[in-house]
């Protein structure tokens, strides 16, 4: 039973089933615990990820309605409410596989991570930042570049000049300022 998808039970894979079948006035109700290992990928480091699946699920399969002779009733009326919860059962079988399938994919995580303080991979070079946390990248924003350049070809004093650091002075002047 192979799910499509980020992770899934791989097919052939063989996939552990607890049943309790119960006879009752409407049917057969099938109730169980399905195990299985599914594998994928984590969605933030594409490393390989295998989680153990512990699925219950319950199915209700419904007798065939029959006439007084015992005979199969068809279904001619439309209008007759059947109940979407109940499958029928064909000759006195049932088919478990789309009930285990809805049971296990429900079941699956959404975004299945390797561990769950996963860092990722980098967005600049794709290096995995679970082995080198200490990764980065000096990133230059094109549009600050031309003040960068400007920047660098002022002198030391220059720049401290132009940092927009005010002295008491000048702080003290603009009070006075304010003030007349």
């Amino acid at each position: 039973m192979g799910v499509e998808g980020v992770i899934g039970v791989p097919e052939g894979a063989p996939i552990d089933i607890d049943l309790r079948l119960e006879s009752v006035m409407e049917g057969v109700l099938v109730t169980g615990t399905a195990r299985a290992s599914a594998e994928g990928e984590c969605v933030r480091c594409l490393e390989p990820v295998e989680l153990e699946l512990d699925v219950d699920f319950q199915e209700m399969f419904s007798y065939p309605e029959s006439d007084d002779r015992g005979r199969s009733k068809a279904a001619a009326d439309d209008e007759t409410e059947d109940d979407e919860d109940m499958i029928p059962l064909e000759d006195g079988m049932f088919d478990l596989e789309p009930v285990l399938r809805d049971a296990v994919v429900l079941a699956l995580p959404m975004q299945p991570v390797c561990r769950e303080d996963c860092e990722g991979l980098c967005s600049e070079c794709g290096a995995n930042l679970n082995e080198n946390p200490d990764h980065h990248h000096d990133a230059v924003d094109i549009r600050w570049a031309a003040l960068q350049g400007l920047a660098g070809s002022l002198g030391t004093d220059e720049k401290d000049n132009m940092s927009g650091k005010a002295s008491d002075g000048d702080v003290r002047s603009a009070a006075e300022k304010q003030e007349k």
